[in-house]
């Protein structure tokens, strides 16, 4: 993670050398090639702002995208960003999108918590529903804090037919203060994929995702401004112990879950952060 996130900014540096006015910008071929690690397939960038970058590359084998956006933030605190990131009760407060949003499952050793999240999704296409897999880390002495999901299969959690169960995803997360995690300014770096099971073609699906990250990441960012203010009280990730729970080794089941039965599903999630 740390090796990744430095490349990226190596990148940042050299596309923004000069004076503050300039903006450099490479060649196609040479600008794929720095994004991309050696014997690594090359990335295109489809969305270029001076603080927002986003970029793809076709998945082998299938008809998805992988994408990866760099990003920086100068008014909040990667303290902050984080924790709202982590904070499912309040995202369901400035996330429109939510139909649900629960904790199945955490793992007292580790942190680890198994999210089940529903979301709209644009019409006319059905809401999706994701079951995954979470785990943060923060690393003080490289100055690096990751969050990393992918999708997990879960008993109590079957496939619901008002939903479409999305079986396939990924996300890490890496955010480097540019001082410490109390001081305004960081540098993200976010890689993800998932298949979100629509039979609209690729670039349709490619569309959708660069249409969405921005107003996704502008909306995170905006709840964690108000975190900032005091509007909104947001558990603090990094101060607490991963699980507030009275000790004891092993899983404890949440019982926020309004699924009860038994049944396998192997699911994921669209989430962008």
């Amino acid at each position: 993670s740390a090796q990744e996130m430095k490349h990226m900014e190596n990148i940042s540096s050299l596309l923004h050398s000069g004076t503050p006015d300039e903006y450099q910008r490479l060649d196609p071929k040479s600008e794929r090639d720095a994004v991309s690690a050696p014997e690594e397939q090359p990335w295109e960038m489809i969305m270029d702002k001076k603080h927002f970058k986003l970029w793809r590359r076709p998945i082998e084998g299938t008809h998805l995208y992988q994408y990866r956006v760099f990003g920086t933030y100068t008014d909040v605190t990667p303290r902050q960003f984080f924790n709202v990131q982590l904070d499912t009760e309040y995202r369901k407060k400035w996330d429109s999108l939510v139909i649900k949003l629960d904790v199945i499952e955490r793992d007292l050793a580790t942190g680890s918590e198994v999210i089940h999240w529903v979301t709209h999704f644009p019409y006319p296409m059905y809401s999706r529903d994701y079951v995954y897999v979470r785990r943060y880390s923060v690393d003080k002495e490289n100055n690096l804090m990751v969050l990393v999901s992918r999708a997990v299969e879960h008993p109590n959690v079957p496939e619901d037919p008002e939903y479409v169960r999305v079986r396939t995803y990924e996300s890490q997360m890496v955010i480097r203060p540019h001082k410490t995690f109390d001081e305004n300014g960081f540098d993200y770096l976010l890689t993800y994929s998932d298949n979100p099971q629509t039979v609209f073609p690729r670039y349709c699906v490619s569309w959708m995702v660069s249409s969405g990250m921005p107003d996704f990441l502008e909306k995170l960012h905006t709840a964690a401004l108000k975190a900032k203010k005091m509007e909104i009280e947001v558990r603090d990730y990094m101060a607490a112990k991963p699980v507030e729970s009275g000790g004891g080794e092993g899983k404890a089941g949440v019982p926020a879950a309004e699924h009860k039965s038994e049944g396998s599903c192997s699911p994921a999630q669209l989430e962008y952060a």
